[in-house]
């Protein structure tokens, strides 16, 4: 199969012929009808987060069940599936306790080794060498995935828009129902309308929010912000956002990933209130928070890291097929296979509003 392959900091991103991956029991094999693309690959891409090499990035799928392994059952081929970046093991303490989005053995085998769980890649080169994978490894022709996390898409839903479900929406899916706890009526600010930022717009509305400021230096993402029901947008590089925002917001979300737009969201944040920060950011790097003010205004700061998958992918999809997710909406650009580098670099200059995804 074609894949995109990285490999190294400073090495261009190119396509290669890999051996078709074959699925082992409990997996399936997926014949990817679009990936989408994140922010979060250009930390590897820019030696910010520490990642085995070769490896194959990309890691919101959607596409078709081709290969059953060993032992699957409820899945058929020719099924339209979504998969998500978090791949739970379902068998930790933290998948049994309901928290699969921190599950053990995700972050032990496939965020820091680039494996499945059974410690091996499914992914090799003609030659034998093994490749790793960045969570799906979705910038392929096929991927392998546990059933675990692997979602039937209904009819109604367009196949290639709805892989985006898999990171960018369900990211902003939990951190508005499980971190912010978005009540009706509140306010809420999102520091960054990229890909995540529009969604967590979106998805703040969808939850009744009364208010929702977007914040950006670029005209193109407040307009995709508006556009996803954003009531207010600030332009950072014009106006500050801490002073648009008066008294404070209810919610703040930071969806970069930088120290000083966590600090940013934070000082949006009305006593009592919460800051959320979505965005990741290079190894090691902190944020200043006023300790004080944290104190005394009661606020509540929190990560939140995509969605509690097996439970609230099921609802995310049901959402979007009554139509109050508009992921065909949400998807702004599309490339081949073969643009993958040129869709990441477009990406990482600031050329891309909402979210692009890849299609083989």
């Amino acid at each position: 199969m074609r894949a995109a392959v990285f490999r190294g900091v400073g090495r261009p991103l190119g396509i290669e012929e890999l051996r078709d991956p074959r699925p082992k029991a409990g997996e399936v094999r997926i014949r990817v009808a679009a990936c989408g693309v994140c922010h979060s690959d250009l930390h590897f891409f820019k030696g910010h987060l520490a990642f085995p090499v070769p490896l194959v990035p990309g890691h919101e799928v959607s596409g078709t069940v081709d290969e059953l392994g060993p032992g699957v059952t409820g899945l058929a081929r020719g099924a339209r599936v979504v998969a998500s970046f978090i791949i739970p093991c379902g068998r930790c303490p933290a998948c049994s306790g309901g928290r699969d989005d921190l599950c053990e053995t995700y972050f032990a085998m496939n965020r820091a080794k680039g494996v499945l769980y059974d410690g091996e890649t499914r992914l090799f080169r003609p030659d034998g060498t093994p490749v790793a994978t960045n969570m799906l490894g979705g910038m392929a022709d096929y991927v392998v995935v546990p059933t675990t996390d692997v979602f039937p898409l209904p009819d109604p839903l367009p196949l290639e828009e709805s892989c985006i479900l898999g990171c960018a929406v369900m990211t902003a899916y939990g951190a508005i129902k499980h971190q912010a706890e978005l009540r009706p009526g509140e306010t809420v600010a999102v520091v960054g309308a990229g890909g995540v930022g529009t969604n967590l717009v979106a998805m703040a509305r969808l939850f009744g929010a009364r208010e929702v400021i977007a914040v950006d230096v670029r005209e193109a993402a407040l307009e995709a912000a508006r556009a996803a029901g954003a009531t207010r947008t600030v332009d950072a590089s014009k106006e500050d956002p801490v002073r648009a925002a008066g008294a404070g917001v209810d919610v703040a979300i930071e969806a970069i990933g930088r120290p000083e737009t966590v600090a940013q969201a934070f000082a949006m944040t009305r006593e009592g209130g919460r800051t959320v920060v979505v965005g990741v950011g290079p190894a090691k790097a902190a944020a200043p928070i006023e300790i004080t003010r944290l104190v005394r205004r009661g606020i509540r700061i929190s990560g939140s890291y995509g969605c509690r998958v097996r439970t609230d992918m099921p609802e995310l999809i049901a959402l979007a097929a009554s139509g109050k997710v508009d992921v065909a909406r949400l998807v702004t650009r599309r490339f081949r296979l073969a643009e993958a580098a040129a869709a990441y670099d477009a990406l990482d200059t600031g050329r891309i509003a909402g979210r692009a995804i890849v299609i083989p």
